[in-house]
């Protein structure tokens, strides 16, 4: 797993204006690390740009208008249709948008020739069944294993390319970013020439490609299960069409299920447009994110604003070896708490009155940790996973332990497993002798914290090392004019 350090969003970079940047409906990428949010191809007609609603859409069809023509044709790999059609089902990694799940890079993985013949082989027995809509290509990913979100977005990305650099090359100068010509070539063979933002952050010469917000959603819909089985609970006709047994197992995810929806939707024509209405009629809506509920941009509107906002000062160790990292590090928790609790940053942590996911508690320490390193020019380096995981503070003059802290929710019913076991692990594997343990009470506590002070106290009759525990009440404040 990746880790994400030093992030530099692209309105920072370019000292422009962020909240005008979101006012017209433009993703605010970080330039060093991806943002978990993928293209998904069904929204390209809503989008309220006309590169993309007209000219993206259009190109979408076309491109695989003419995939199901050669695959009509085709008959074997040795044929010029079936190459044909491979070369256009070839997507290689487009690492400019910044978007996927990447850390420290913003590099993907394509897709390679294995997955382009497990496409071919899937879509041509589609079309035999008489189905010549373009967007069975996407609607594959419900039922085809190993075509996750990414390869979704890769995909549409590849296709609409054009039309994200004519989108780009219009609002550059609007927003007052300066552009430089760049010649873009793809490992497929596709080349395209179009004025763009540089990001010196991922190499010499390399572009940034902004993306509208309006065509991003945290899953594609083709790679959700749960949205897609809702909307079709909720259709009385779609309903009457669809047995109960297939109703049912669209509500679970397992790959004896996928494979079980795969086998139905390729039974006949009918079996697999009733799939296809299904697929369109679960309406997917983009990410919100301003609201941004599962926490993947505000930490990063945090981390680059927090220490002015909220100054603090840290003296820096005489000596930063082990000790001094640890004096650090508790400060910053203190100062994470001090937010939580007194500042009302308990608000980041939940979403219309529910907490957010785990990961938001994790990156918003990581912004905090982040934003005081930085303003008080500490020779530390915090570092966050970008899956569910800790944060660890490493000293960058070649000190070889890390400070590992671990964030967890109140409600996560492996809080205590997570200290007894979890934490010990990280230090084990990262060669550290020190861990701190964050817990973030935002309800649903119950007797775990009773129980995690048991585990600790009872290690430490035992003579051996334990990590100290930090309880941080996250719940929701009344503003000042409520109290």
């Amino acid at each position: 797993m990746g880790k994400i350090r030093n992030p530099v969003r692209f309105s920072e970079h370019y000292g422009i204006d962020a909240v005008e940047l979101e006012g017209r409906g433009v993703l605010d990428p970080t330039l060093n690390a991806d943002t978990k949010l993928f293209i998904d191809p069904l929204l390209l007609k809503d989008s309220n740009y006309i590169e993309i609603s007209s000219g993206a859409r259009q190109t979408y069809e076309d491109h695989f208008g003419t995939v199901i023509k050669f695959l009509a044709k085709a008959q074997k790999p040795t044929d010029v249709a079936w190459k044909s059609a491979a070369r256009l089902l070839s997507f290689p990694e487009i690492k400019w948008t910044c978007l996927g799940f990447g850390a420290q890079s913003v590099s993907g993985s394509g897709s390679g020739s294995e997955m382009t013949d497990q496409y071919i082989e899937t879509a041509r027995q589609i079309i035999d069944l008489g189905i010549a809509d373009p967007d069975l290509f996407v609607a594959m990913a419900l039922f085809e294993n190993g075509v996750g979100p990414d390869r979704i977005s890769d995909m549409t990305t590849n296709v609409i390319l054009g039309d994200l650099l004519a989108f780009n090359e219009r609002i550059l100068p609007v927003v007052g970013v300066p552009t430089k010509k760049y010649e873009i070539a793809l490992k497929n063979g596709k080349t395209f020439s179009a004025k763009l933002a540089n990001n010196p952050y991922i190499g010499a010469g390399e572009p940034v490609i902004l993306v509208p917000s309006d065509v991003l959603r945290a899953l594609p819909i083709v790679a959700d299960w749960s949205d897609v089985a809702d909307a079709a609970s909720k259709n009385a006709q779609l309903r009457s069409r669809v047995n109960d047994q297939i109703a049912q197992m669209w509500r679970v995810k397992s790959k004896k299920d996928k494979d079980e929806i795969r086998r139905w939707a390729l039974s006949g024509k009918a079996s697999f447009e009733t799939f296809m209405e299904m697929l369109r009629g679960a309406n997917p809506t983009p990410y919100d994110l301003h609201a941004d509920p599962l926490g993947e941009v505000f930490w990063r509107k945090l981390a680059a604003a927090l220490a002015e906002k909220e100054p603090l000062a840290i003296t820096a160790p005489a000596k930063m070896d082990l000790a001094g990292v640890e004096a650090v590090v508790r400060i910053i928790i203190e100062q994470f708490r001090f937010l939580i609790e007194d500042r009302r940053f308990s608000e980041e942590l939940y979403h219309q009155g529910k907490p957010r996911p785990e990961i938001a508690a994790q990156r918003l320490f990581f912004a905090v940790a982040h934003a005081y390193c930085k303003a008080n020019d500490l020779d530390l380096t915090p570092e966050a996973e970008t899956g569910n995981g800790p944060v660890d503070f490493k000293v960058s003059s070649g000190f070889t332990g890390r400070v590992v802290v671990e964030i967890k929710l109140s409600r996560n019913p492996k809080l205590v497993d997570g200290y007894n076991k979890q934490l010990e692990t990280y230090k084990l594997a990262e060669e550290t002798v020190s861990g701190f343990y964050v817990v973030v009470d935002v309800g649903h506590m119950g007797k775990k914290d009773e129980r995690l002070l048991a585990v600790k106290n009872e290690a430490s009759a035992k003579g051996e090392v334990t990590s100290p525990i930090h309880l941080v009440d996250g719940s929701r404040r009344k503003s000042a004019s409520k109290l």
